[in-house]
């Protein structure tokens, strides 16, 4: 009973949080979204397939990204051109926004070459372990009542389970301009006022990076859509009724430097601080005060006869 409670502990000043993620292809996206919930005074635990376990002795849950794909394929010369010329050869910015900017401009670079390092071959098809992993995972966060933030696949993921459907493939949306895939801020959303996303963040007007195919088609149940690209594609859901089940179409872990994206992950991890119980504990205490099972009678009976 000890070990048990020990396990089902609410830690207060640092909260247990899920991460999920595939058994090939995650690491870098483990260990930014790790680092994410560590600088908003969270505990990080990985799950995944080979992995499991349940939502028992969890504060909050975080649905990751995809397996990661091959850098050279997605990341674009044009891109990093770009992103030099709003940058490092802006005229007007005094020392310290040159240092800053050069930091940044140091930092995509080196995630991008984490990313290729940790990344795997890339691979087409279904991962039909991890979508059971995580859609039970997602069920247990909703009868408890624990926050849950969705990345990329996971908020695709927490749509569905609500009955909402998705696009399988967005590229359709971008026929004036090519669609960008990079870890660097490239795209614009708009938040919708009043939404508790736009609340966490902070903004209204968010510049995100974009590593993804498909997106929220029609909004599963309770399900609210509270933020878009300038072409309608998706990039923000939240659910109606829970107190903090928010998905977010980019990926906010590759933006630690963005205090924007920060808020986040803080939002996550204070929203698990007022976790008051888990579920497991009310229901072993029930478990034990109910009648043995039969079977379990039949075993004590065996064991009184057997004794002198």
């Amino acid at each position: 009973m000890a070990i048990l409670k020990s396990k089902n502990k609410i830690h207060r000043g640092r909260p247990t949080i899920g991460i999920t993620g595939p058994d090939k292809g995650g690491g870098a996206a483990w260990f930014f979204t790790a680092l994410s919930v560590l600088i908003a005074g969270g505990r990080p635990v990985r799950i995944t397939p080979s992995r499991p376990r349940t939502a028992d002795g969890l504060q909050g849950l975080i649905i990751g990204g995809g397996a990661d794909v091959d850098p050279s394929i997605y990341e674009q010369e044009h891109v990093m051109d770009e992103y030099l010329q709003r940058t490092l050869q802006h005229p007007r910015k005094n020392i310290f926004q040159r240092v800053g900017r050069f930091v940044s401009w140091v930092y995509y670079p080196a995630v991008f070459l984490l990313r290729k390092l940790l990344s795997r071959k890339l691979s087409f098809g279904l991962d039909r372990a991890r979508d059971q992993l995580e859609l039970q995972l997602l069920d247990q966060a909703v009868q408890k009542g624990l926050p849950v933030m969705g990345i990329c696949r996971g908020a695709q993921l927490m749509n569905v389970y609500f009955r909402g459907t998705l696009y399988q493939d967005i590229n359709t949306f971008y026929l004036e301009e090519p669609n960008p895939a990079s870890v660097f801020p490239v795209k614009k959303v708009h938040i919708k006022e009043g939404s508790k996303l736009a609340q966490v963040l902070g903004t209204q007007r968010l510049r995100v990076n974009a590593l993804h195919n498909q997106a929220v088609k029609e909004a599963g149940e309770f399900v609210n859509i509270v933020a878009r690209e300038p072409n309608k594609v998706v990039q923000g859901i939240e659910h109606q009724e829970q107190e903090f089940m928010i998905g977010v179409q980019w990926h906010p872990e590759y933006l630690p430097q963005s205090r924007s994206h920060r808020r986040l992950f803080k939002g996550l991890v204070q929203q698990a601080r007022l976790v008051n119980q888990q579920i497991e504990e009310h229901d072993l205490q029930v478990a034990m005060s109910q009648p043995a099972l039969e079977a379990e009678k039949q075993l004590e009976q065996q064991c009184d006869d057997t004794q002198p």
